[in-house]
Parts: structure tokens; sequence; C-alpha cells
């Protein structure tokens, strides 16, 4: 199933050079300006960022505010939850593919309310839908 939006009210615009072995990043704005290079452990120096780093870090960030929606729709102060995501990234069959594992921590509830959250956040994040079926995905509530 695709989900197109019905407005588009954002779009982010950024340019690539290179690629993530030895390339450059670089937002419309300017505010994004970084290196790329491949981590230690795939053969690279591991002195800049890479496409997983900032999938997870873009990931992270919508999935975070997808928890404060559907928190405080079901009345509950998730404003202190702190999320680690791990973004896996190797070999399939045929190319490459990437998992995904978010663990999110949220102060004041019990683990049930916490576990129970994180999966509504998960149907709601654009970022989980648009992985959805093609990117193997854990998402974990623990209590705070």
């Amino acid at each position: 199933m695709t989900n197109t939006p019905d407005k588009i009210v954002y779009t982010a615009r950024a340019s690539v050079s290179g690629g993530r072995k030895d390339g450059r990043v670089a937002s419309e704005d300017g505010v994004l300006d970084l290196s790329l290079t491949a981590p230690k452990e795939m053969g690279g120096p591991g002195t800049g960022t890479n496409p997983e780093q900032l999938f997870a870090a873009g990931y992270g960030a919508c999935f975070n505010g997808a928890l404060q929606a559907v928190a405080q729709k079901d009345g509950v102060d998730a404003s202190g939850a702190t999320l680690q995501i791990e973004i896996g990234f190797g070999p399939d069959d045929t190319s490459y593919a990437l998992t995904a594992d978010l663990t999110v921590t949220i102060p004041g509830v019990d683990g049930e309310t916490a576990q129970s959250l994180v999966e509504k956040a998960h149907a709601f994040c654009p970022y989980s839908r648009a992985i959805s079926g093609n990117v193997p995905t854990t998402v974990t509530g623990i209590a705070g």
C-alpha cells in the first residue's frame, strides 16, 4: 500500500556528491553540511557520517514526535521519553538491506503502557509506515 500525503506542507532538499565512502551531503538552506565516509566496520576511516546514521537520526526524531502525539491523545505525558535507535546495514541475497530497532524509555508509565504507546507511535510515524514490509523493525517500550 502506498501512503501519499493529501497536501505537501514541507519539502526537504539536499544535494549529495560522491557517496557513502567519500562524499558530502548538504541541505539546500546550508544548515546541514556533512562529510560522508564509510564506517571503520566497512573498511572506511569512520571520520564522517554515513547514510545509516542520518537515517537513524531522522527516523528517531520523527518517531519521538509520533510518540508525543499518540501519548497526548491518550492523556499521557511522554515529553521525557528517550529513544535509542539502531539501523543495521548488511548484504542480502541480491544487494544490501537494513534493519531497525527502536527502544523507547518513557518515564512515569508502566511497561505495558510504554509498549502500547510505542506500538501506536509505530503505526502513526511516517518513517515507520514508509519502511513497513521492507525493513525488519522492532519497537520496544520500557517503563522509565
